[in-house]
């Protein structure tokens, strides 16, 4: 399988080719540059240097969600654009458990956050069982506090993953890994393809634009 990753799912950018197992060229910045401009030079790129005729790809690979409202709706739309127009299958993966998977061999549970701000993330609880990376709790939007109650009810040691566990460290209590995200780690996380038509990011919590918008409709 030649496969195209794309993860546009918040500030970083992690865009690769592979082929089956092997990563054949990729890109990883965290550039504060809005995707719009980066991420098609970046296929363009990592097309060309893997020396893989794009008409040969069989695997459009995206991070779903959820994430930066915008960097998910551009990353999805040129995922679900390129699928259609080579013909490939579609697959979607949480951008949280892609995070998770740059930590490996880790017995401990693995908490992937995104800094949703008003000290809140988006987060979910991972761990590793016979050396696959399974979900504990769903991918959710919470406050800090809460996230943090409920890994202590749990009783097992955990660590946190992410860049944004070095701005929010003072409000965590265990040790960060400020890893980027790589979507060369989504191949291995894919399960069933995707209806290209009906594929849509996974975004948890809409922006607070959008709510106050809907509170208001709802108001009239």
């Amino acid at each position: 399988m030649k496969c195209l990753l794309i993860d546009t799912s918040n500030q970083p950018l992690s865009v690769a080719v592979m082929q089956d197992d092997n990563v054949l060229s990729e890109i990883n910045s965290n550039i504060k540059q809005n995707h719009s401009t980066q991420l098609m030079p970046a296929i363009q790129q990592v097309i060309g240097e893997s020396q893989i005729a794009k008409e040969d790809i069989d695997a459009i690979i995206v991070a779903q969600g959820p994430g930066s409202y915008t960097g998910l709706r551009i990353g999805v739309t040129v995922a679900k654009t390129l699928a259609y127009a080579l013909n490939a299958e579609l697959y979607g993966v949480s951008s949280l458990k892609a995070l998770a998977a740059t930590v490996q061999d880790d017995k401990r549970l693995i908490v992937p956050i995104f800094d949703a701000r008003r000290e809140a993330v988006y987060t979910g609880i991972y761990e590793y069982k016979a050396n696959n990376l399974v979900k504990v709790k769903e991918d959710q939007y919470l406050p800090i506090q809460t996230l943090l109650d409920l890994l202590h009810r749990m009783g097992k040691p955990y660590v946190f993953v992410g860049i944004d566990t070095e701005k929010l460290k003072d409000l965590l209590d265990s040790e960060g890994i400020p890893n980027l995200p790589k979507a060369k780690y989504m191949k291995k996380l894919i399960e069933t393809t995707a209806d290209i038509h009906q594929f849509k990011p996974n975004y948890i919590k809409l922006p607070e634009a959008e709510r106050n918008w809907l509170n208001q409709q709802n108001k009239n």
